[in-house]
């Protein structure tokens, strides 16, 4: 019979890239002291990543050796444990929608949960609450094009919006244009003015 590690580790290392093991999972196990001490003896072996408290995932094996998993598989798994909507950061939106050749240098993802930063190895990912708004058109081009709006900022909107008039498909700017009345009005005025220019 496995030891309550092992058991833990068995199972870590049976999930996908990413996903994000709790102390409350492994109940059934034993008690709550017991279940945070093995998974504090698997994180100071190395089999086992401490990315936050309370929140731990399995190092990925390579030929190079072990690495952290990749942070957007990470970010996924917790928004899905937690019931959470996650979208990538406005700069990254920015950049992939082509309004800004800007790269952000760190990862960071928008959050309708609570605000918290996760340690990757020697990178730290940051996982930021934002209003309900910037989210509400899920993860898609519109949703990408309401928070690259959102970081451009009122002085970049209009010409932001002449460039996403362009390049998203009659159907996005559809979609976007009829949510504007959930966006902030510097956001709906543009959207409004640059509509009547279809």
């Amino acid at each position: 019979m496995n030891t309550m590690p092992e058991t833990i580790l068995l199972h870590a290392q049976s999930l996908p890239e990413g996903s994000v093991l709790s102390p409350k999972e492994f109940l059934h196990l034993g008690s709550r002291a017991a279940i945070d001490q093995a998974l504090s003896r698997l994180a100071r072996e190395g089999k086992l990543l401490r990315v936050s408290r309370g929140v731990y995932v399995a190092p990925i094996s390579s030929r190079f050796g072990a690495r952290p998993p990749a942070p957007e598989k990470v970010v996924e798994s917790l928004a899905a444990q937690n019931g959470d909507v996650v979208a990538a950061h406005g700069a990254t939106a920015a950049n992939a929608l082509g309004l800004t050749r800007q790269v952000p240098i760190r990862e960071v993802y928008l959050t309708s949960g609570r605000t918290r930063k996760l340690k990757l190895g020697r990178s730290e990912v940051l996982i930021k609450h934002v209003p309900r708004w910037m989210l509400s058109l899920g993860n898609g081009p519109t949703g990408a094009a309401v928070r690259a709006l959102a970081w451009m900022g009122p002085a970049h909107v209009e010409k932001s919006l002449a460039t996403l008039h362009s390049t998203l498909s009659p159907s996005e700017w559809r979609e976007l244009a009829a949510a504007r009345a959930a966006l902030p009005s510097w956001i709906a005025r543009a959207i409004g003015e640059e509509a009547t220019r279809d």
